[in-house]
């Protein structure tokens, strides 16, 4: 362990149906003239709104821009080029991961003030300060980290309330796996501060999850903004952020991912999981495995169930992977650098004998059901 000098930055931001009452307050002393980018559905959802609060305001929305389909660095060229980017004092990032991450690689970069209206709680791209980048074809290319997240985030729980529940539904998955790669990842370690401050808050990442998430999820498919949905909004887009800036806080992901996120990145070879398939719902469907491997029976346990309660994958069949892929995969995955800080190998072995455990409990439920 050495002495350094370092800086971190804390995402400040708002959570509440009526928040967008703080965009002048916040917003006012970086500027004027305001650009909003985000995905189609997410500014048809929110834009007006956003536009009925800045009215109030001494800023000026000068224009609107879709985001496009992935967080490219072609996009971010794309929209650098813009004039009317060029001419904005500060952006507003309007929708959810990819187009978070977009706006973020764009102005963070380039030091130009962002700031983000998540619209749904599917991941914590509002907070945390790093992109996750794909290659134009949709496959994962690499993690972009910056010093800094946005400005500020403003959380309107009553627009996220409105979304397709499944986003919060995948968006439960990828938060609790916070929680258990940063736990692995630094097993046995002797943590620089900031470090052990992330694996410490990851597990606000899973606690309310196992508390509040089968109940929240109930709520969010009736659209109702209740206590148990916003404490999961705030895991998902919050906690999972500050964690992520702390264990990411040296731009690698030894303790920010871990053999979950490395069945996701591997799995994102078949178009499938792009096509058909949530980021969090695949790497909700890894953590079972990671257990497994790790054998934490019982905390694989809490996680079957909750997964089975909400409807999560428990199974291949479910992601539409097929044997002969996830054979492939297996080849691959322990190649992955997310489990290079692993604090063991990580085998082609292991992955079997934790996929023949996991078919063989859900064939005892299958089992159940059938009396």
């Amino acid at each position: 362990m050495k002495l350094e000098n370092y800086e971190v930055h804390l995402p400040s931001y708002s959570i509440g149906d009526t928040i967008y009452d703080k965009i002048g307050p916040v917003c006012e002393s970086y500027g004027k003239t305001v650009l909003v980018i985000g995905g189609k559905n997410a500014l048809e959802a929110a834009y007006e709104k956003i536009k009925t609060y800045v009215a109030k305001t001494n800023l000026i929305i000068i224009g609107t821009e879709l985001f496009g389909k992935d967080c490219t660095y072609d996009n971010v060229e794309r929209l650098r080029a813009l004039s009317v980017y060029q001419e904005a004092d500060m952006v507003f990032g309007v929708g959810g991961g990819k187009a978070l991450d977009t706006v973020k690689c764009l102005c963070i970069t380039d030091d130009k003030p962002v700031f983000t209206f998540p619209t749904i709680a599917s991941n914590c791209a509002a907070c945390t300060s790093v992109s996750i980048m794909y290659n134009e074809d949709g496959t994962f290319l690499r993690p972009n980290f910056f010093v800094r997240p946005a400005m500020h985030a403003f959380i309107d729980t009553e627009i996220i309330a409105k979304a397709p529940s499944q986003y919060m539904w995948a968006g439960i998955g990828d938060t609790y796996a916070k929680y258990y790669e940063a736990m692995i990842s630094s097993r046995d370690e002797q943590l620089e501060h900031f470090t052990a401050l992330g694996v410490a808050i990851s597990q606000m990442c899973r606690n309310p999850l196992l508390e509040y998430g089968p109940k929240a999820f109930a709520d969010h498919k009736k659209r109702l903004c209740t206590y148990d949905v916003e404490q999961v909004v705030l895991a998902i887009v919050v906690t999972t952020g500050i964690a992520s800036i702390f264990l990411t806080k040296d731009f690698t992901p030894d303790y920010n991912s871990g053999l979950a996120h490395a069945v996701f990145y591997a799995l994102t070879r078949y178009p499938v999981i792009e096509e058909k398939h949530l980021h969090g719902e695949v790497v909700g469907f890894g953590v079972l495995l990671a257990l497994l491997v790790d054998q934490q029976y019982e905390e694989f346990e809490k996680i079957y169930q909750l997964n089975r309660t909400i409807h999560l994958p428990v199974s291949l069949e479910e992601i539409d992977i097929s044997k002969e892929q996830w054979e492939e995969s297996m080849n691959r995955i322990p190649q992955m650098s997310d489990v290079a800080h692993y604090p063991y190998k990580v085998t082609k072995e292991m992955l079997a004998d934790a996929m023949n455990r996991l078919r063989e409990r859900v064939g005892k439920d299958i089992s159940y059901d059938k009396k």
